[in-house]
This record gives C-alpha cells, structure tokens and sequence, in this order.
C-alpha cells in the first residue's frame, strides 16, 4: 500500500484467500499513517484487541501512536475485559449498531484533538461479521459505516476471505467501495479503483 496514494474519503476492500497477508497489509496502512501522525481505528470481529495490539505494536509503538480499537470479539467469547480509552467492547460481532456507535464516538475524539486531521480506518473482517450475520445486514451496516468514513475524510480498509463468499456476495459488498486491494496466494498485490462506486441495497 506504500506505493499506492488515495483520496481522504476513500473505501478500499482487502480481498483474497486466507493467510495472505491482508490483515498485515491493512495495519501496515495504519502504521504508515500513525508514524505522520494520522489517527487510527481498528474494528476487529476475528481476534482480542490485546492481541491486535500485539501484531500492531510489531509495526509501530501502540503507546505512543493514536490508535483506538473496538472489539467484538473478547465479550462474545466470554472472556473478562478490562476497559480503557484505547479499548472498547462490544457484545458480539452481531451488534452491529453498538459498533456504529462506539466508532462514530471515536471519530468524534479524533476530530476534537488537535493535530489530528486524518483518520485511517480498518475492519477485520468482513468475512466474520458475515459469519454471524446474513448478507442483508451485513451490507446495509457496512453503507452507514462506509459514508461515515468518507464523510470524515478518513480512509478506509476492510479485510474479507474471497473464497469464502460466492460470487453474488462479493460482486454485492463490492458496491460498498472505491475499489479493491486483491492480494493473491503467491502474494501478489493488484488495485483496482473504482471512482464511481454504487450503493444499491442487495436484494431479499
């Protein structure tokens, strides 16, 4: 992504098979952003933030770098949490309305702190929250999300497992973005924008 400049505003999707290193690409662009002072939102439905944290803190010190992550994983699992102003858990990766919350909330911090002026945004992944929830829901939570973020002038990334999807789902979600970050098993990495995209609702 290093070589690859956007608009604020713009939503790309993250796609390809599993264990090619999208989640990696996509904290790379928030690393990259946080080191010039960008701020960062990490939505996460996969894995603990501890543990995004972890992989995060690989790339660029989690201390000092503006980053906020909502987890929709720790709760669901039953796991204890330990709340904190870089931290916040939502019950399940099905309430989808909880995450708007917290994430519009967070949008908000950022625009209130000075030197801050851009945002960058990553979900993990889409693929999960499909797992919980049906297509339907899935895209119309991902249209409120998506607006917000282009609304905000921040950046956008949103991982999901190609081959885990049809070919109907992922033509629907792809109406959702500016365009996509394909990443293939032997690592390759193609982007395609779209500066035009389309945000129909998917049918029943």
């Amino acid at each position: 992504m290093s070589e690859v400049t956007v608009p604020p505003g713009t939503n790309l999707l993250v796609a390809g098979p599993p264990l090619t290193g999208k989640r990696r690409l996509a904290l790379e662009t928030l690393a990259s952003g946080a080191r010039d002072g960008d701020g960062s939102i990490l939505v996460t439905a996969r894995d603990s933030a501890d543990r995004m944290l972890t992989e995060y803190g690989q790339l660029v010190d989690p201390e000092t770098a503006p980053m906020s992550v909502i987890d929709a994983v720790t709760r669901h699992l039953g796991s204890p949490v330990e709340e904190s102003e870089r931290i916040s858990y939502v019950t399940s990766p099905t309430e989808m309305t909880e995450i708007g919350v917290e994430f519009s909330e967070m949008l908000k911090s950022y625009d209130r702190q000075a030197g801050i002026d851009r945002t960058r945004v990553v979900v993990d992944s889409l693929t999960t929250l499909l797992l919980y929830s049906n297509l339907q829901t899935v895209f119309r939570f991902m249209h409120v999300f998506t607006s917000r973020v282009e609304n905000a002038n921040a950046i956008g990334l949103y991982t999901i497992e190609a081959t885990a999807h049809g070919c109907e789902t992922m033509s629907t979600l792809r109406q959702l973005f500016d365009g996509t970050v394909r990443v293939d098993s032997d690592g390759t990495m193609t982007v395609e924008i779209d500066t035009a995209p389309t945000r129909a609702e998917p049918s029943d």
